[in-house]
């Protein structure tokens, strides 16, 4: 199976996207998800003048643009739709009033959203995320629930498996909303504030990656697989943990075991 590798590039909004073209393409990755937020190089206030220059000079370097990560305004859509960028992804944000006033909350944004989705021909991504946030897959396929289908699920492997659910499960029932499928994983540690996430390399956390895989190709997804590029412990650089991961990704896909098992 071929797959478009791409990389959430947070930790380098603040490149230019002829440098971070070159950047990441230097890592092995073919595609990008873009952070566009009020402290990266492309701004909500300024994705419309600066994202389809963003994008052009990515795809100069060989990258795709995936998705942007952002919010939901119509001056968003507008970019994404003159860059060619096919999708916005959020996560579904859980407020102080508790879990279902927040979910009818979003829902309510989501259907107000159809209109510029449809209009632009923008996709909307939203992924589970572990903590003040809907968490489960499960609990965004709920949301998601008789919205058009060009509202997607972005599957994401360490919030699966922090959410103590099965990919074989998961990715088959989300299967027909499947937009993107988010690698990296995860674990609990205790500290002395209580248990708490720990993002880690791909060998080393509770998301398995062979069974994510496994499932991946029994349904024959042919879509982007993008790693995140999130760690917790900055000792390493980046660059050189995702480097690894992908080439992890790569060998697991291919039904090889990595190298150091």
């Amino acid at each position: 199976m071929t797959y478009l590798w791409s990389v959430f590039t947070k930790p380098w909004s603040g490149l230019a996207g002829a440098e971070l073209g070159r950047l990441i393409a230097r890592l092995g990755f073919g595609g990008a998800e873009i952070p566009v937020r009020d402290s990266s190089y492309v701004t909500p206030t300024t994705a419309e003048a600066e994202l389809p220059k963003f994008t052009e000079q990515l795809r100069a370097e060989g990258i795709e643009p995936i998705s942007v990560a952002s919010d939901l305004s119509e001056r968003v859509f507008a970019a994404c739709a003159e860059a060619g960028v096919p999708m916005i992804r959020i996560m579904a944000e859980l407020g102080p009033d508790g879990y279902a006033a927040s979910v009818r909350r979003t829902r309510e944004l989501l259907e107000a959203t159809a209109v510029p989705a449809g209009q632009y021909d923008v996709q909307v991504g939203i992924q589970p995320h572990h903590g003040r946030f809907v968490s489960s897959t499960l609990g965004v396929l709920q949301l998601l629930d008789g919205l058009p289908q060009n509202f997607k699920l972005v599957w994401d492997a360490a919030h699966d498996a922090l959410a103590g659910d099965d990919p074989a499960v998961t990715l088959e029932l989300g299967f027909d909303r499947l937009g993107i499928v988010n690698l990296k994983n995860a674990k609990y540690i205790r500290t002395d504030a209580g248990w708490t996430t720990y993002f880690v390399q791909a060998d080393e956390g509770m998301s398995d990656w062979s069974a994510v895989f496994a499932t991946l190709q029994r349904l024959r997804w042919a879509g982007p697989i993008c790693l995140t590029g999130q760690y917790s412990d900055p000792a390493v650089p980046v660059e050189e943990r995702v480097a690894r991961d992908l080439e992890a990704a790569r060998v697991t896909s291919a039904g090889r075991r990595p190298s150091g098992e």
